[in-house]
């Protein structure tokens, strides 16, 4: 099937790839893609082109790679250039998916039937950088994709529709991450094809209460401090897989915690205290119950589950992980 909407997509990672992909198969029209420029990656770093890149390159749509689309910025000459390009490109409207630029006012008075976002969460709730990275470390019950009309704040915009779907137990980022990609593109064609079929999409103003900030994941936030409840520890765990994990030290070595559960800690047990070691756990003690781990990794080492891990490093219960957090 064709659809004669002609659609300027925006985006850079993988969950931006799966709805370019999406509207691409779907029959969409794409005569330009905007992503960020390459980026060092890898032991080597080595440039790589970003998930929306390669796809676009795999399928002969062109790409822009702007490092801005402010003439104010840094880059006055580069996004100048950018903002021709989008002037004219024949479009109907512009997709925009994590792409990680601000996109000033005049870029999104440009497409005629204006951009469209396709954002991680429940807005209000989560705008920003990191809305499913922070969904499942507050412990919210649920998440999903909202989609929504583009204004110069930051997703702010008045809300087109939305689909809703509950965050696991044992959900990391990474699944819920492959979820909500699969759900957002989905919810973009369809908003694509009535679109195309109205001349025009409802929305409604976002409610003024309940917005949050999903600020963007910083390495040094790997660090479990011991003290805290297990049950935000193993939250905290689960949020920061794939990036950057969690990390605590044991006699001068900082250890990856890539899987882990909340349970019951013995009395008086001291937060950072190894309080049981068997092929299925390593049990630590927190400020409220223990965390016992499941899946860690060395320094250079693989991710390795604990039975594994024991075959070649010895633990005991009574060693401590520091409480200092590592940086």
């Amino acid at each position: 099937m064709s659809h004669s909407l002609r659609v300027i997509f925006a985006g850079t990672p993988e969950f931006a790839a799966a709805a370019l992909a999406t509207i691409h198969e779907a029959g969409f029209p794409v005569p330009l893609v905007l992503t960020q420029p390459d980026r060092p990656a890898g032991r080597g770093m080595k440039l790589q082109a970003s998930p929306v890149k390669r796809y676009a390159q795999e399928h002969g749509i062109e790409v822009a790679q702007p490092p801005s689309l402010r003439r104010s910025g840094k880059f006055p000459a580069e996004a100048a250039t950018a903002i021709d390009q989008l002037r004219a490109t024949p479009h109907d409207v512009m997709v925009v998916a994590a792409y990680g630029l601000l996109l000033p006012q005049e870029v999104l008075d440009i497409p005629p039937r204006g951009c469209i976002n396709i954002h991680a969460s429940l807005l209000p709730r989560w705008r920003g950088a990191a809305p499913i990275h922070r969904a499942i470390e507050a412990g919210d019950a649920e998440t999903g994709i909202t989609l929504m009309q583009m204004d110069a704040g930051l997703d702010t915009g008045a809300m087109i529709s939305e689909v809703r779907m509950p965050i696991h137990d044992t959900d990391t980022t990474a699944t819920l991450h492959d979820r909500l990609a699969e759900a957002g593109a989905k919810l973009i064609v369809d908003a694509l094809i009535e679109l195309e079929r109205s001349g025009k999409l409802a929305s409604t103003p976002q409610p003024a209460d309940g917005a949050t900030y999903a600020e963007k994941i910083g390495k040094h936030e790997a660090a479990l401090d011991w003290r805290r409840p297990a049950a935000e520890l193993a939250r905290q765990v689960r949020a920061f897989d794939p990036f950057p994990g969690g990390a605590a030290t044991l006699d001068g070595t900082v250890l990856k915690i890539w899987s882990a559960c909340a349970v019951e800690a013995p009395r008086n047990a001291e937060p950072g205290a190894i309080v049981d070691v068997t092929p299925e756990g390593i049990v630590v003690a927190c400020g409220e119950g223990a965390l016992r781990i499941a899946q860690l990794q060395k320094p250079g080492g693989k991710r390795l589950a604990v039975r594994d891990f024991l075959a070649g490093s010895t633990l005991a219960a009574g060693q401590h992980f520091d409480l200092v957090q590592p940086q």
